[in-house]
């Protein structure tokens, strides 16, 4: 019997089940291919724009520089600091009593009573006659170095016949030179005639609480002297300003002064004002 040979396929060339399409196989060959999602390459970095701070900033800012440095400081600071009978220095919250020092009274002392006999003080009656003591004894030494007698006296300027211009100090008037007191209280003296020592109206009679022009006013109640708000020729002219002017006429509603020492220049004036702005007028002493 002849045997027919038959040639062997190689395993390569022989096909194997794998190698036959499925439907499965078939399906997802149809199927697209998915794509992966690939994260976009990362953007240039941009720097930020550089934007102007607006004025709330700028107040913020500069507050902060002022003010943060002197709570820095003062913080530091203790807030009190005593010190203490050791030489120590004591701190806030420190007890100071703690350690004080004590004193013992001895028992003559502390049974000792305190009287005001036992003390001597000037009173304001004795101020007052040694003030008044005082100028008596100028004014008697001011009209005995003077001849006395003013009768002839004729003026520096028109109207001015105040004979104390060139002096200094207290006239023998016992009121001081060149102000508006003496200077009035001499032409109430002329108009009553006493124009030498002994004057009729000096300080420590007509004035006698005070020579302030102030308190003339006053002074003429307490002698029960007129006052009224009418004017008439030869009174007083009192401001509450602190100022007397003499009254050398009447016209109408209004009065012409003269005067010493208005404005503080401490020389004569004349001038015409309404009666109106005077607050009281002073009629001359009987």
């Amino acid at each position: 019997m002849v045997e027919t040979l038959t040639p062997l396929r190689s395993a390569a060339s022989t096909p194997s089940l794998e190698q036959f399409p499925t439907r499965r196989s078939l399906r997802e060959a149809e199927r697209p291919v998915a794509r992966r999602k690939v994260a976009p390459p990362p953007a240039a970095y941009v720097l930020p724009s550089k934007r102007t701070p607006s004025l709330q900033r700028r107040v913020i800012g500069v507050l902060t520089v002022l003010l943060v440095p002197g709570f820095l400081v003062t913080s530091t600071i203790p807030a009190m600091a005593i010190a203490t009978n050791d030489g120590s220095i004591a701190g806030p919250g420190t007890n100071y009593l703690d350690g004080a020092q004590s004193v013992v009274v001895a028992s003559d002392v502390a049974g000792a009573g305190v009287s005001r006999d036992l003390f001597d003080a000037t009173t304001e009656d004795d101020l007052a006659s040694q003030r008044a003591a005082a100028r008596a004894r100028l004014w008697a030494s001011s009209t005995a170095a003077s001849d006395g007698d003013y009768s002839n006296v004729g003026p520096r300027q028109a109207g001015d016949d105040y004979p104390w211009r060139n002096s200094g100090g207290l006239s023998p008037l016992a009121y001081v030179i060149r102000q508006c007191t003496d200077f009035v209280a001499w032409r109430l003296n002329r108009d009553a005639g006493s124009t030498k020592a002994p004057f009729k109206y000096v300080w420590a009679g007509m004035t006698p609480g005070g020579g302030s022009a102030s308190q003339w006013a006053q002074a003429w109640r307490n002698n029960g002297w007129k006052t009224s708000h009418k004017p008439v020729t030869g009174s007083v002219a009192w401001f509450t300003g602190n100022h007397v002017a003499y009254v050398k006429s009447v016209s109408g509603d209004d009065v012409v002064l003269e005067e010493y020492n208005w404005m503080g220049d401490r020389s004569y004036h004349t001038r015409t004002i309404p009666a109106s702005d005077v607050a009281l007028f002073l009629y001359p002493p009987p």
